[in-house]
């Protein structure tokens, strides 16, 4: 299995920030984050591609890992990461970026991370493990029982997201998640870098 970048993968969307988002990202990358998913739906491609060059710009500074969601071109001309949503073409999608990218696929049930390990994908996001207000309208939330049982299930890497927070970003690796996923917690938060800094010392309860 391919290891994953860090153990703590921000998300990010600009509606639920009260800073620029560029901000926002900063701070998350001051207080450690060394993984960030640009996830800015209904942006016009060329304003996403220049708010991604922003980003990258950040995150080379921080020798952290960009992945961009859904957009291949965006990603293709930072060279960063993809990240698909269910449904994706994780075989296409590694045939246009080489064979270096990073590619994830986005899961809610056991089912569908089982057909991104088979077609391709490096790592899936599964959700909602907890209730989330920034992951509604997909089911019950799986819980760290059914996070457990996909992970003994599956032979890829897990992102355990929604609802995640640092009461309970370590038991999803205990689980058997190999990162966590964070995006309102941080988004929203007065001071992202403390957040982020809570989020990564709770995690590592998990190497002590």
């Amino acid at each position: 299995m391919r290891s994953l970048p860090a153990p703590l993968l921000l998300i990010t969307d600009r509606t639920q920030t009260p800073r620029p988002l560029v901000e926002t990202v900063a701070a998350a990358l001051e207080g450690g984050c060394r993984w960030v998913m640009l996830r800015e739906k209904y942006l016009p491609p060329d304003e996403l591609l220049a708010l991604a060059r922003e980003i990258a710009a950040l995150t080379s500074a921080r020798g952290a890992t960009l992945s961009i969601n859904s957009d291949m071109a965006a990603a293709k001309a930072l060279k960063a990461g993809l990240h698909l949503p269910t449904g994706g073409k994780p075989l296409a999608a590694r045939a246009a970026l080489g064979p270096g990218a990073l590619i994830g696929q986005s899961a809610h049930n056991l089912q569908e991370a089982e057909k991104a390990l088979d077609t391709g994908a490096d790592y899936v996001t599964l959700s909602p493990i907890f209730a989330s207000a920034s992951k509604p309208g997909y089911g019950p939330a799986l819980g760290i029982e059914g996070l457990r049982k996909a992970a003994a299930r599956l032979q890829i890497p897990i992102v355990a997201l929604a609802g995640i927070d640092a009461g309970n970003a370590a038991a999803c690796l205990r689980a058997g998640a190999s990162a966590v996923a964070v995006m309102g917690g941080v988004m929203r938060a007065d001071d992202p870098a403390a957040e982020v800094r809570a989020l990564l010392a709770a995690l590592e309860q998990t190497a002590t």
